[in-house]
């Protein structure tokens, strides 16, 4: 099934099932008035829930409205758990080689892994607000899956047993930030900025045979002002799939029921960089700094910006037919003007 939260009802939204088409939706406040409280009682919750999908995809829900992406938060629109993985080491390698630097063994076994902050999130057609594009704002266009309660050192089968929703996320970058954050051996906090989700999550069955080994076998597809830029395939160079990105972070804490895993950048080996580009005949990248990255591994310096103010991104994923299957996350870059509560600019 799909699900999706509106900007109603307050800060946590309107939990609202959608159909498979992405054409029709319905709010099911006798069922859960949002996402989070759906994922608390999931195994009461769901089964109601897929008769709720069915019957919209049969034409035959009693109070089915038009679903508009457009007036959609993140399903999750703030979470208590956030956490982003790498699993793409293809991605890792590229940034460490532009700065002459060796992947260490371990990287290859152990997922990196870094904390985000899960109180608020972007809408999926919400501007990416900042202060500044000096910052060197930058997507990362990933997958990502939403657990329900994962007990302490979960085996990867228990884990994989966990995973509730798959999504689309841009996990947004301030690339100019991250060097000296880093170099205080602390981690990401300021170089980190509020992520965007897409407008839909779906259940994992509804993927077919898309969802395979706890990863999602299809491309991903990123447009930055409406010229094509990625479509990496997210099932292939995955060296770790959601399953042990899950027990990875379950190893020495438990994850309540809502806990966000992502992806890392989606990101496939590939040749130089006049290959690696679709214009080129490549599959392109997920984020700008792997291309600045080739740029640099080629040409001694980064000849591609930053996104800045008026700049628009993408990111999508279509099925076998070439339908949408979480809708698209399509915003722009913009200057950050004030506070935003409830999904609506106060």
């Amino acid at each position: 099934m799909k699900l999706a939260t509106l900007k109603t009802g307050g800060r946590d939204g309107t939990l609202v099932v959608v159909s498979r088409d992405l054409v029709t939706c319905q709010a099911v406040p006798k069922i859960a008035r949002t996402l989070q409280c759906a994922l608390d009682d999931w195994d009461e919750a769901a089964p109601k829930l897929q008769a709720v999908y069915e019957r919209l995809n049969a034409g035959s829900a009693d109070k089915a409205e038009s679903f508009i992406e457009m007036e959609c938060h993140s399903p999750l629109p703030r979470a208590y758990q956030w956490a982003d993985g790498s699993a793409y080491i293809n991605h890792v390698e590229l940034v460490r080689k532009a700065r002459n630097a060796d992947v260490p063994a371990s990287f290859y076994t152990d997922p990196l892994m870094y904390q985000g902050g899960g109180d608020s999130f972007i809408g999926p057609c919400d501007p990416i607000a900042v202060l500044s594009e000096d910052w060197g704002v930058d997507l990362e266009a990933e997958v990502a899956v939403v657990t329900g309660d994962v007990p302490m050192g979960a085996s990867v089968e228990q884990a994989a047993q966990s995973i509730r929703l798959v999504m689309l996320v841009n996990d947004v970058s301030l690339r100019n930030l991250i060097p000296n954050e880093l170099a205080k051996g602390f981690g990401f906090y300021q170089s980190k900025p509020a992520s965007a989700f897409s407008p839909v999550a779906v259940t994992p069955d509804e993927l077919g045979d898309a969802w395979n080994d706890s990863k999602l076998h299809l491309p991903l597809l990123v447009t930055i002002n409406d010229a094509p830029f990625g479509k990496p395939h997210a099932g292939e160079d995955m060296t770790f799939s959601f399953a042990q990105l899950i027990a990875h972070a379950a190893k020495t804490r438990e994850l309540g029921a809502g806990s966000i895993i992502g992806s890392g950048t989606v990101s496939n080996k590939q040749g130089n960089l006049h290959g690696s580009s679709i214009a080129n005949g490549g599959v392109g990248y997920c984020c700008l700094a792997e291309v600045r990255m080739y740029e640099t591994i080629e040409h001694g310096a980064p000849q591609t910006p930053f996104l800045r103010f008026g700049d628009s991104v993408r990111i999508e994923m279509l099925d076998a037919a070439g339908a949408s299957i979480f809708g698209a996350i399509d915003h722009e870059v913009a200057h950050y003007h004030g506070a935003h509560h409830h999904g609506r600019k106060e």
